[in-house]
């Protein structure tokens, strides 16, 4: 599948020095040289010298227009995939690899398309089949020559739905199939959050909250008109560092323009978040966002110290008071690296249940769905251990006492930013009486609390004078 879109930005950035991709035949040609699938006997100096040594996936291919580069392609069970990503820059001279994010995009893709064909490769007529709907799959995955959807497993289901030329000139590329039924609209958002904390006095804790709103639009005709809006209760934090889908049509260039790498201040946009679009037919992210809050949901404290052959330890957790106390899960689990199996074990806990898992080196506190009236929990406990295995785990940094704890939990009906979706406030401009479904949720994302006791990485440290 060719983008034209996509090839004429790669003349516009790279001028006369740009070397357009041959025709479909010849491209297959010069790709089989390359990869050594032809003429695998011979000395092609183009491609054997020793200057041309290659040990990625990454190749540079010659054409009659010069050297293609970069060709990102794998031979696998007989089949080759191979793609051509846009290097948003100039090519002279080349950039690094990693620097490229259409190499990593662009193998993202293959690896689905791989995914999705392989199984079928022992069976020629099935796989001959899955071939022929890969062109149908690509308008749903990847329509305006950006990966939106590299899982093409998951495309297989409304081949009939899928127009390969829009009946209507007005619909978008990314609106691939059509929808007949009552129009009904589901929003999700999704905040998480990160934290570090250390309960040190000269190293500060750290705690950022990520934010997505998903959208499944299901609206009949081409080019449905959707307006959304996020609403902040009153006081709160402002949204920043937003990223908007492509389906967007428009929103205040002061919205993207507020960034949490700067402090707060009078002229950052506190609102009205609202999203004019035009969605996909699948499920989509109409935008992510970040806040700065002013707290963690959960407060700790962990502590840890040997004692001889012994190990003592104390976890304190606190809920903080403007979080909702209704959880869907919430546990803390306490990993020992480094050493073997947890040979005795004598705690107490003041609320909730403490488990042992199978291979002997983890903790579970499982402090389930309320924290008490009180707010507050407590673990202490006294272990020692057994011989170290093999099968028990080990870790460069956690060496010593430097350890920590992991919380996980999942909060419904809740985001630590307060921002949620008014049903009132989505307008849809089609006919009929739409149903609009709306739910919000927080969830733990690498949130450690470290041993006071001992050094801990610093994400963080101030100058001490």
């Amino acid at each position: 599948r060719r983008y034209p879109t996509v090839e004429l930005r790669a003349e516009t950035f790279n001028g006369s020095t740009h070397v357009p991709i041959p025709s479909d035949s010849a491209f297959l040609k010069a790709l089989l040289l390359e990869l050594r699938l032809v003429d695998e006997h011979l000395f092609v100096e183009q491609r054997d010298t020793c200057t041309r040594i290659n040990h990625s996936c990454v190749h540079s291919v010659s054409t009659a227009a010069g050297e293609l580069w970069p060709v990102l392609a794998f031979h696998k069970s007989g089949l080759i995939y191979a793609c051509v990503p846009l290097v948003e820059g100039g090519l002279e001279p080349r950039p690094p690899l990693l620097t490229v994010s259409g190499l990593s995009q662009g193998l993202a893709l293959l690896l689905g398309i791989m995914d999705y064909v392989s199984p079928s490769q022992k069976n020629e007529a099935e796989l001959s089949i899955k071939v022929g709907q890969l062109r149908t799959l690509l308008i749903q995955a990847c329509p305006l020559g950006t990966p939106l959807n590299t899982n093409i497993r998951s495309l297989n289901s409304s081949f009939e739905d899928i127009q390969e030329m829009p009946v209507d000139k007005e619909q978008p590329a990314w609106r691939s199939s059509t929808y007949k039924g009552k129009p009904q609209v589901n929003v999700c958002i999704t905040e998480k959050v990160n934290c570090m904390q250390y309960d040190q006095r000269d190293v500060m804790d750290t705690w950022q909250v990520y934010g997505a709103v998903n959208c499944k639009c299901d609206i009949e005709g081409s080019a449905p008109n959707v307006t959304l809006s996020l609403t902040l209760p009153t006081n709160a934090p402002p949204l920043q560092d937003i990223v908007v889908h492509h389906c967007v049509t428009s929103v205040d260039p002061a919205m993207l323009l507020s960034t949490s790498a700067e402090p707060l201040h009078d002229s950052v946009y506190s609102g009205p978040y609202k999203f004019p679009f035009i969605p996909p037919s699948d499920s989509f992210d109409l935008c992510y966002y970040t806040s700065q809050v002013p707290v963690p949901p959960i407060m700790g404290c962990y502590q840890l110290v040997e004692e001889g052959s012994q190990i003592k330890i104390t976890v304190n957790l606190k809920l903080h008071e403007s979080i909702k106390n209704s959880f869907e899960y919430c546990e803390v689990r306490i990993p020992f690296f480094n050493r073997g199996p947890i040979a005795q074990l004598e705690y107490k806990v003041s609320y909730g249940q403490l488990d042992l898992a199978r291979e002997k080196s983890l903790l579970v506190w499982v402090i389930g769905q309320k924290f008490p009236k009180s707010l507050e929990v407590s673990l202490t406990g006294t272990l020692s251990f057994g011989t170290a295995g093999k099968e028990h785990p080990t870790d460069y940094v956690c060496t010593g006492n430097t350890a920590y704890v992991k919380l996980y939990f999942r909060i419904p009906d809740f985001t630590l930013t307060g921002c949620y979706v008014d049903q009132h406030s989505v307008q849809i401009f089609v006919p009929g009486k739409p149903k609009i479904t709306a739910s919000r949720e927080l969830i733990s994302s690498d949130y450690y609390i470290w041993n006071s006791k001992a050094p801990a990485p610093m994400v963080f440290k101030p100058l001490l004078d």
